[in-house]
């Protein structure tokens, strides 16, 4: 890992970036031209192109996951009889679009790691070493949870949705809370603490479950933790998109497989996914940290609530 990291630093910065754009837009050329479409469909959903924006905007901005806006628009839209998804085809496709979306996502934050300026008064730099302690220890276990959960889940859904956005809830208020009390004004956290990254395991087992069964879990789990324990923006947002766009490229491989991918939403909301990857990291840098955290854990707070809400019955 070592020798991958000095490799990456003397890249000029953006060489990353447009390396792994370049590498997105064969796979979207290829997909564009293996996978079955209807014209007409693609037409009467004009407008997931802004989803897929947005989707992805708040996504690599916070590092929740983009499944935090497209499952709920879905649902949505669903209870609207605007566009019939059943539950685990808007698993399939969410998953599908955060594989272009959260991957420019993770691209852009990492790129930024190896070329941070120096940091503003109560700011830090973020060492390579905790970026890359972070992913991939969490990705250990939450891969493994979430591919198995996939495959063996006989969960029933809808309670754990219900049980994991009351979960959400309570999480998003404490970040917000603690941004503007304790963490208000002290600095940042320059090195990753050894207790941080044991719960950050405890975390992932359950979070790769989480999006095995909604698409969205472990990036919103790692960020919101890693936000209300006052570490760096790069490190809370750049680890968590990573792990996200790791986690949903390696699920929607099943999603592929077991034939429940609605291909036209896709092929319409991931190039905007991409845009909406890419424009993040400057929005949540122009944001600043207080105010990225105190927007994030609203999304997420108002968001739970209303799937709480349509799941009432």
């Amino acid at each position: 890992m070592a020798a991958t990291q000095s490799r990456l630093s003397v890249l000029p910065p953006g060489r990353l970036v447009w390396l792994g754009g370049g590498v997105l837009l064969l796979a979207y050329a290829a997909m564009a031209a293996i996978v079955p479409s209807d014209p007409g469909l693609m037409g009467q959903l004009w407008f997931l192109p802004g989803v897929g924006v947005v989707g992805a905007i708040i996504a690599n901005t916070s590092g929740t996951g983009g499944g935090v806006v497209f499952v709920p628009v879905f649902n949505a839209l669903r209870e609207w009889d605007v566009m019939d998804l059943e539950p685990l085809q808007v698993v399939g496709v969410s998953m599908c679009i955060q594989s272009f979306g959260m991957t420019m996502g993770a691209l852009r934050w990492t790129d930024r790691l190896y070329h941070q300026p120096s940091p503003d008064h109560l700011h830090a730099l973020v060492r390579p070493r905790d970026f890359f302690t972070v992913a991939l220890a969490v990705l250990a276990l939450s891969l493994p949870a979430m591919l198995v959960t996939q495959r063996m889940t006989q969960f029933d859904q809808h309670a754990v949705l219900m049980g994991y956005k009351a979960f959400s809830v309570l999480l998003g208020f404490a970040l917000i809370l603690s941004t503007w009390t304790v963490n208000l004004a002290r600095p940042e956290k320059d090195r990753l603490e050894r207790v941080d990254l044991l719960v950050l395991l405890a975390l992932a087992v359950p979070g790769g479950v989480l999006t095995a069964l909604f698409s969205v879990g472990i990036g919103e789990l790692v960020a919101l933790y890693l936000f209300i324990r006052h570490y760096p923006v790069l490190l809370c947002t750049g680890a968590a998109c990573l792990i996200s766009s790791i986690s949903v490229i390696a699920g929607a491989l099943w999603h592929v497989e077991a034939g429940t991918i609605q291909w036209e939403v896709v092929l319409l909301a991931a190039p905007a996914a991409v845009l909406g990857g890419f424009l993040a990291r400057p929005i949540a840098l122009w944001l600043g940290a207080r105010r990225l955290k105190t927007l994030d854990g609203s999304w997420i707070v108002l968001s739970a609530m209303y799937l709480l809400w349509l799941g009432r019955g």
